[in-house]
């Protein structure tokens, strides 16, 4: 319904302003100029030579400037149009989204991949790296879609700075090339995955997924090897450390934020526990977990790794 409203207008827009024309054309021709007001003053020949000259050039002015304003109400009806078109996109996409469709919703935002509105462009990153999680994704084509999503992420901020979701992909973009890089690259933009994690934050406090990210960031480097901690030493004056108590922080900040919103979560909740040896609310957490309904690969993974170790407990 929203595209015929639109569309109507467009239509009729071009041919309102071709009748325009004719009237503004049809007055200047048979205005003061055409009825030779000039004429009366001057001479027989020279003034029926002005009078054309300046008969011509009021024609031609008023056609140049009706045109020129034809042009920019076109050109605003095609910015309306292309606006709309981009609301359009996202509403499928975040359809696709929430239905786990994933290489349908992929297929749908890879099309606007050259497009510099910034909520399409992190929508497509998010996208890409959904379909490099999937089971049926060979290790070359995760590769590939890692770095393009990584690209993607870029563009949006350079778009848009105060995107909090392109701040928060970018982050996730940038930790997933470092699993491609090495463990030194991967330490090494620990701090710059955290400053975009906390500007997500800032800019949307109420973003629970975000406020997860920082947990993973502190459980990551909570549970970090020793050998990992002299890399890390290498390239820091202050290598990045937390703490389990600090990650579980978060997580509970995240659920707050947004109560049983993702299943990796309740399973880094169970997970922090354990580390903390607190079984009884270990098992709390790992069975929420693994009861968690499964939409998407993730939650089937996660499903799988409550399940290992609830049985190990």
């Amino acid at each position: 319904m929203a595209a015929l409203v639109l569309a109507r207008p467009f239509r009729r827009g071009p041919a309102c302003l071709w009748r325009l024309l004719r009237r503004e054309a049809g007055g200047a021709t048979g205005g003061p100029w055409g009825r030779g007001r000039l004429g009366a003053r001057r001479g027989a020949g020279g003034s029926e030579v002005l009078r054309k000259s300046l008969q011509s050039g009021v024609v031609l002015s008023a056609g140049s400037f009706l045109v020129y304003e034809a042009h920019k109400l076109i050109s605003g009806f095609a910015e309306v149009h292309a606006s709309f078109k981009v609301e359009e996109v996202i509403e499928q996409a975040d359809y696709l989204y929430g239905s786990g469709e994933t290489e349908k919703l992929y297929r749908l935002l890879v099309q606007h991949k050259n497009s510099d509105d910034a909520e399409l462009l992190w929508r497509l990153a998010r996208a890409s790296r959904d379909l490099a999680q999937l089971s049926s994704t060979s290790a070359e084509q995760r590769k590939q879609l890692a770095y393009e999503a990584l690209e993607y992420t870029k563009k949006a901020l350079e778009k848009n700075e105060s995107n909090f979701a392109a701040h928060k992909w970018y982050g996730i973009c940038l930790s997933d090339v470092g699993d491609f890089e090495g463990i030194k690259t991967k330490i090494g933009n620990a701090f710059i995955i955290k400053e975009h994690f906390e500007r997500a934050v800032e800019l949307n406090p109420k973003d629970a997924t975000t406020i997860h990210l920082i947990g993973i960031w502190c459980y990551s480097f909570a549970e970090m090897p020793w050998y990992q901690r002299k890399i890390a030493a290498t390239l820091f004056a202050t290598p990045p450390t937390s703490t389990f108590e600090e990650a579980l922080r978060y997580f509970h900040m995240a659920e707050e934020a947004d109560p049983n919103f993702y299943s990796k979560n309740l399973l880094y909740l169970g997970k922090t526990y354990l580390k903390l040896n607190n079984k009884k609310l270990a098992l709390l957490w790992l069975s929420k977990a693994k009861d968690y309904p499964a939409h998407t690969e993730e939650d089937k993974q996660v499903q799988k790794e409550a399940l290992e170790l609830l049985n190990s407990i």
